[in-house]
């Protein structure tokens, strides 16, 4: 893990968090020799679509097999 200055950080946002992205690795940011902060790509997994956003949100209620009336309530053409 690299570790930089908050100072530098703070100069060089863009291009830090840059950097994360493209080389996939954690920076870790200090000042006077104490850590403060930790900064982690996203992994594939964790990035968002909107496929799938809403799995296992679903609840089942009721009875999803048998029909929802009687079957002469049904007309067959």
């Amino acid at each position: 893990m690299e570790e930089i200055q908050l100072v530098n950080f703070q100069n060089n946002v863009y291009s830090v968090i840059n950097s994360v992205v493209d080389s996939h690795k954690t920076i870790l940011i200090s000042d006077k020799g104490k850590l403060l902060v930790k900064i982690v790509p996203l992994s594939k997994s964790e990035q968002t679509s909107w496929l799938g956003c809403m799995k296992g949100t679903g609840k089942i209620t009721g009875d999803i097999i048998s029909p929802a009336g009687e079957t002469n309530d049904w007309k067959v053409f």
